[in-house]
């Protein structure tokens, strides 16, 4: 059974330590820390997902090419206020001088040293002001909450889980923060997130594990319909907890696996929560799919609709604006054959509205989550995907982000 861990955060496993400062990179915000680090006391097995987009930061470059060379992770740096990102060779330079550092201060070889960046596109990390900080981040094993805020931009709160769960007798936990309010419509993961549990797990069942729990948690959010050039999920495993090796094959596989697409799920769900001037979380349940590709297809067409979004935040039962987006989702559906329910209201029978009224429509609309259920009635898989409404304060807020 998952327990969920009251204050949870990253360092609620055993073994992990982190801690974040202000280094001075972002200059005018309320949360003004911007440097941190994670770290574990010993090496871990380590998976992570990368964004699709072709521009990538290099500190993503330099996180990939440590993956693929199948490098142990001990500890991870993270900027933000600057995405390390359209910089030319220098942001290559750059993240591996954020590894170096990070290995000169604490001890660790900086091939077990993962980087990451989130901000501003086009702007150099200032590497002078992270040369004379990053030794001064204290590691505690209370430091994840301000490893949390060290990552935040224009989050306005910071997302921190921990569960634990029994394995042969034994508890392990998983903990994790995230950070992405904006520029959110993935193709692999979003945003920034970080895991760590003091769980045992072989490295092909982590990575395989994250993705599963990657697509049915953050690649099914949406905030604007934009993928960032920095998005990327870490989880390290360093097996403190004493537990034997969970595996393909292993009895605890499954709730493992339960356990991190927990996670994932509750800090997509946080992330869209608070989306860039967002009011309202959008929930769009897609069933009666041929194939679970097309039941997610669907629902993030859906969920993704600017004109839905609009919809949403006014309230406005507008439905053609569902069916719209699922004609455009490219998957095959029969317009005399679909269902339509708003908040438990049923709304559209075999393509065409029943009638309602129209105020008790919109009064169900008027909360602060709203639900689509969606039946194509053409086979037996469903998917659901998160999202927010569209506002004004959206456009204003990113109408003047750089100035």
């Amino acid at each position: 059974m998952i327990e969920l861990i009251k204050n949870g955060t990253i360092t609620s496993p055993k073994g992990f330590v982190a801690g974040g400062i202000s280094a001075g990179i972002k200059t005018s915000s309320e949360n003004n820390l911007d440097l941190g680090i994670v770290k574990s006391k010993n090496l871990s097995n380590v998976a992570a997902t990368f964004t699709s987009n072709k521009v990538v930061s290099p500190s993503v470059t330099v996180s990939k090419e440590k993956i693929a060379l199948g490098n142990l992770a001990q500890a991870i740096i993270v900027n933000s206020g600057c995405a390390n990102c359209c910089v030319g060779k220098q942001g290559y330079l750059d993240a591996q001088e954020m590894c170096d550092l990070a290995a000169a201060h604490y001890s660790i070889s900086s091939e077990n040293i993962f980087v990451a960046s989130t901000g501003m596109i086009g702007v150099e990390l200032p590497m002078a002001l992270i040369r004379n900080n990053i030794g001064n981040i204290n590691l505690t094993e209370d430091g994840g909450h301000d490893f949390a805020k060290s990552i935040m931009t224009t989050d306005t709160r910071q997302k921190e889980i921990a569960v634990s769960f029994e394995v042969d007798g034994s508890r392990v936990t998983i903990g994790a923060v995230a950070k992405g309010v904006g520029m959110i419509h993935p193709n692999m993961a979003t945003m920034l997130c970080f895991i760590s549990t003091d769980a045992n797990v072989e490295s092909n069942f982590l990575q395989t594990s994250l993705k599963n729990a990657v697509d049915t948690s953050f690649n099914m959010i949406d905030v604007d319909g934009d993928q960032s050039t920095n998005d990327s999920v870490f989880v390290m495993a360093n097996g403190v907890s004493g537990i034997s090796e969970i595996n393909h094959n292993s009895n605890s596989a499954n709730d493992f696996q339960e356990a991190l697409s927990y996670i994932c799920t509750q800090l997509a769900k946080e992330l869209v929560k608070d989306g860039e001037g967002a009011q309202r979380l959008l929930e769009v349940t897609v069933e009666g799919a041929n194939s679970l590709s097309d039941a997610r297809k669907a629902a993030r067409s859906v969920v993704g609709s600017l004109l839905v979004k609009s919809m949403v935040h006014g309230g406005d039962p507008n439905w053609g604006r569902i069916m719209m987006a699922l004609g455009k989702s490219e998957i095959q559906v029969i317009e005399s054959e679909i269902d339509i329910y708003l908040n438990d209201i049923h709304i559209v029978h075999e393509g065409v509205s029943i009638p309602f009224l129209k105020e008790a429509v919109v009064s169900a609309m008027r909360v602060d989550e709203v639900n689509f259920k969606i039946n194509i009635n053409q086979g037996n898989e469903s998917a659901t995907a998160w999202g927010c409404d569209m506002t004004e304060e959206y456009v204003i807020f990113n109408s003047a982000y750089s100035t």
